[in-house]
C-alpha cells in the first residue's frame, strides 16, 4: 500500500467536483413535486416518519431530526424493523418520506403495500423514477446523480449528498412556511449555546434578596464599603425608600476617588454615587444584559421592575457561570 499526498488532494478535488456537479443537477429538476411535497408536510395530522436502508437510512435518520428541530414532528423507522413490528409506530394521520437510491430497496418495497392499506401519504426520494417506490408514491423527489464520487462508482457518495440536500431544502421550506423563528429553535435545543442566549432571561440569573448589595442615599461611607464587601458584586445600589434606583457606586468609583485624593470618611453613598446608572428589565433576554455590559464597558448592571424599583442586579460572573457568556 502507497499513500501519495498528492493523489489524495487530487481525488478530493474531484470528488467534491463531482458532488457540486450532482447538486447542481438536483436544482435544475426541481418542479411542483417539491412543492407539492412540502405541502402534504405542512397538511399532515401526525408526524413525518423517514425511512431508508443503508446509507439512505443513515440519510434518513439525520433529516429526521433536522425536521423535529425545525418545527415539523418526524422520527426515522428502520423498513427492515417495520417489517417485525415497527411498522405500528405508523398511524394513518403520519406520513412516510422514503430514501431510496435506486427505488427497489427490497426492505423498503415490502412494506408498500401495508402503507397504502393504511392509507398513508408517501414522498419518495429516489433517483429510480421509474422505479417501485417511485411508482407507489404519491409525490416523487428526483435524487438522480450522474456518477458517484467514488472511483468504482458503487460506494454512495454523489448519490447520498443529494439525498441530504434535499432533505434540508425540504426543512428549510417547511420552517419558512410555518414562521418557524430562532426562538422556536432555541426551545428545541435548550442545552445548547442558542437555546442559553434566547432562553435565559436576566430574572433566571440575577442575584434577589439578601444577596443583592442595596444601601440609602444618607448611609455613611464606611456602611456603603461593607455593605458592597459582604455581597461581593463589586457594586451596590443607592435606592430610596420606594426602592427606585438613584445611583450605583462601584469599585471603579472607588478608584477615581482615590487617585483624586477625595477625602471619604465624612461622604455618603449619595454624595458618591453615579447617578442614574444603566439598568436592565428583569424580563429581559440574559443576552441583552450581556451587550448592554459589553457596549458600556461595565462589569455589572442593575435590574429594575416596571416601576424602576430595584429588584436584582447581575455582573458578568453570573452570567458567565449561566454559559451565556
Amino acid at each position: 500500500m502507497t499513500f501519495e499526498p498528492a493523489q489524495a488532494i487530487r481525488l478530493a478535488h474531484e470528488t467534491l467536483d463531482i458532488e457540486a456537479a450532482a447538486l447542481s443537477g438536483l436544482k435544475a429538476r426541481l418542479n411542483e413535486g417539491f412543492s407539492q411535497a412540502v405541502r402534504m408536510m405542512l397538511d399532515v395530522r401526525g408526524r413525518v416518519v423517514v425511512m431508508g436502508m443503508g446509507k439512505s437510512g443513515h440519510i434518513g435518520r439525520k433529516i429526521a431530526a433536522t425536521l423535529a428541530s425545525t418545527g415539523t414532528p418526524a422520527l426515522f423507522v428502520h423498513p427492515a424493523e417495520a417489517s417485525h413490528g415497527d411498522l405500528g409506530m405508523i398511524k394513518a394521520v403520519d406520513l412516510v418520506l422514503a430514501i431510496s437510491n435506486s427505488g427497489e430497496s427490497e426492505e423498503l418495497t415490502a412494506i408498500l403495500p401495508v402503507l397504502k392499506r393504511l392509507g398513508v401519504p408517501l414522498i419518495a426520494i429516489t433517483g429510480g423514477i421509474d422505479s417501485t417506490l417511485a411508482r407507489h408514491a404519491n409525490v416523487t423527489i428526483d435524487s438522480t446523480v450522474d456518477r458517484e464520487a467514488c472511483p468504482l462508482n458503487l460506494a454512495p457518495t454523489a448519490s447520498t449528498t443529494a439525498q441530504l440536500a434535499l432533505g434540508d431544502a425540504l426543512a428549510v421550506a417547511l420552517l419558512d412556511a410555518r414562521g418557524f423563528r430562532a426562538e422556536d429553535f432555541a426551545r428545541s435545543h435548550p442545552g445548547g449555546a442558542l437555546g442559553r442566549r434566547l432562553l435565559t432571561h436576566v430574572s433566571d440569573v440575577m442575584r434577589r434578596g439578601e444577596d443583592l448589595p442595596r444601601v440609602g442615599p444618607s448611609t455613611a461611607f464606611t456602611g456603603l464599603m461593607r455593605e458592597m464587601s459582604a455581597k461581593g458584586l463589586g457594586a451596590s445600589a443607592v435606592v430610596d425608600e420606594a426602592g427606585t434606583v438613584l445611583g450605583i457606586f462601584t469599585d471603579g468609583d472607588l478608584r477615581r476617588l482615590v487617585e483624586k485624593g477625595v477625602d471619604l470618611r465624612a461622604a455618603t453613598a449619595g454624595e458618591v454615587m453615579h447617578p442614574q446608572p444603566l439598568t436592565i428589565r428583569e424580563d429581559a433576554l440574559a443576552a441583552e444584559a450581556a451587550a448592554l455590559m459589553e457596549l458600556h464597558r461595565i462589569t455589572s448592571v442593575l435590574v429594575v421592575d416596571a416601576e424602576g424599583r430595584l429588584c436584582g442586579a447581575v455582573n458578568s460572573n453570573d452570567l458567565m457561570r449561566a454559559k451565556v457568556i
